[in-house]
């Protein structure tokens, strides 16, 4: 079976992207995104796929070899005969303001592009260049660093809008199949830098690890199967578990002591990681330390414990997490996040609402209540799905209205029109998709982009009710 076969039997099995979906190919120039772009070429050809164009990040970290990089694929996207839409961005520059790592703040620039650029293009997709190898080093660092189930799940085979139609292929594969059919790429001399640590893993771990299994990639591949089937169901009791557990009062998430120590650690750390998140989204550690002292403060009364961004403190039979501030900053109500499945509901205390979604066929909507349409396909919600996420407003969220045309507009902005006062704009729940894309704002409409149409298959029904109604 040809690679291209391979490769089209792939995205039929874990229902990748359906026939004919319109998809971005992301390439940055090396072996691995060039053959990528190739074989969807193929499968463009037979009608399995549709090209919609490339996409290309200039990182801006070799000078004039990023700079080659970019022409090489618009260069790639000129004989193709499809867009090419490139995002120039000093990442070194972005981290050093964000104060992540380079490769973190790589790995935001690069998610964020993706979803303008198939929104530019008219797709559904964005294929990534990904393959065993990839996976089986991104198990190995999660690993490294003391990962659960959820980090050694390692990469998904699809996260809303993006996939890897290769994570199943090996890289030496890919090399063969290049070399074939004479294809050139570039070659980028920063994968040989020992210093980085997935280059580590790569040319020093793996191979040692070799010497015991030579199947190891393979092994680690399937363990990141198992633990992603298992995380997804461990998710799901840890979120009915916190609907009961976990609230916001008094400017600070409340957790039932009592409750947390009886659960299953697996799932008591869960909603700890759940319940530390909302406190001040990205400004809270959630790792082990941070989570284990806040099931130590349930379980043996300790009165307070200072955590990175956190405050933990002991009142009766309540845990309380309280957001550490600076010296004048804006005191702002506590955030809030939840997994949402497909099909499933999620209790949203915060806004004192229960959210629903289920994915069905257009001529079975009939009355459907309080709630929202939407198409199921652009919302990446195929069998089997990735989570919906629901949560709080953040400074900067931004969406296409729907009836406005298509017209970007910041929610900040929609709240200020409405005259939803600011201690009330973090209590709107807002629902996006693996890829963080905004679905629905509720009480304020849809997104363009996720609009019925008449080619829409299937439908994502999102209901809203009180808590205590029922849906």
């Amino acid at each position: 079976m040809s690679l291209a076969d391979r490769v089209a039997a792939s995205l039929e099995r874990q229902a990748l992207i359906p026939r004919g979906g319109r998809v971005v190919a992301a390439v940055s120039g090396g072996g691995d995104s060039v053959a990528l772009l190739h074989v969807l070429a193929e499968l463009a050809a037979r009608a399995v796929v549709t090209l919609a164009g490339l996409a290309h990040v200039n990182h801006r970290f070799r000078g004039p070899e990023s700079d080659g990089d970019e022409r090489f694929c618009r260069d790639l996207a000129s004989r193709f005969g499809v867009p090419c839409l490139v995002e120039s961005v000093a990442v070194a520059d972005v981290a050093r303001s964000r104060r992540v790592s380079v490769e973190q703040a790589g790995h935001q620039v690069r998610h964020a592009f993706f979803g303008r650029a198939a929104g530019e293009l008219g797709a559904d997709w964005v294929a990534l260049g990904h393959t065993i190898d990839d996976q089986a080093e991104t198990v190995l660092l999660r690993l490294i660093r003391g990962a659960g189930a959820a980090g050694l799940s390692g990469m998904r085979p699809r996260a809303g809008l993006l996939v890897r139609p290769l994570l199943a292929v090996s890289r030496v594969e890919l090399r063969r199949y290049l070399a074939d059919r004479g294809i050139a790429f570039r070659e980028d001399a920063s994968n040989d830098d020992r210093r980085v640590p997935r280059n580590r893993v790569r040319h020093e771990l793996l191979p040692h690890l070799r010497t015991y299994s030579p199947k190891i990639v393979d092994a680690l591949a399937r363990a990141a199967d198992i633990a992603r089937e298992d995380e997804a169901w461990l998710s799901r009791r840890a979120n009915e578990a916190a609907a009961d557990l976990v609230s916001s009062g008094g400017g600070a998430i409340e957790i039932d002591a009592a409750g947390l120590s009886a659960l299953p650690p697996a799932l008591a750390r869960r909603v700890v990681r759940e319940a530390l998140a909302r406190v001040a989204p990205g400004r809270v550690a959630v790792g082990f330390g941070p989570i284990e002292r806040v099931r130590r403060a349930a379980a043996e009364g300790l009165p307070r414990a200072d955590l990175p961004g956190c405050r933990v403190e002991r009142a009766g039979g309540i845990v309380r997490l309280v957001a550490r501030r600076g010296r004048g900053a804006p005191q702002r109500r506590p955030g809030f996040a939840y997994r949402l499945e497909i099909p499933g509901e999620v209790s949203v205390p915060d806004a004192n609402v229960t959210i629903r979604a289920e994915v069905v066929e257009p001529d079975a909507l009939g009355l459907f209540g309080r709630g929202a349409v939407v198409d199921a396909t652009a919302a990446v919600v195929a069998v089997p799905a990735a989570p919906l996420v629901v949560r709080s407003w953040r400074f900067g969220d931004r969406y296409r209205p729907s009836g406005l045309g298509g017209r970007s507009r910041k929610l900040q902005d929609l709240f200020v029109d409405r005259k939803v006062p600011r201690a009330d704009r973090t209590r709107v729940p807002i629902v996006l998709d693996a890829a963080d894309r905004v679905i629905w704002v509720v009480g304020f409409g849809t997104s363009h982009d996720f609009r019925l149409c008449e080619e829409s298959e299937s439908v994502l029904l999102l209901k809203v009710s009180h808590l205590g109604e029922t849906l």
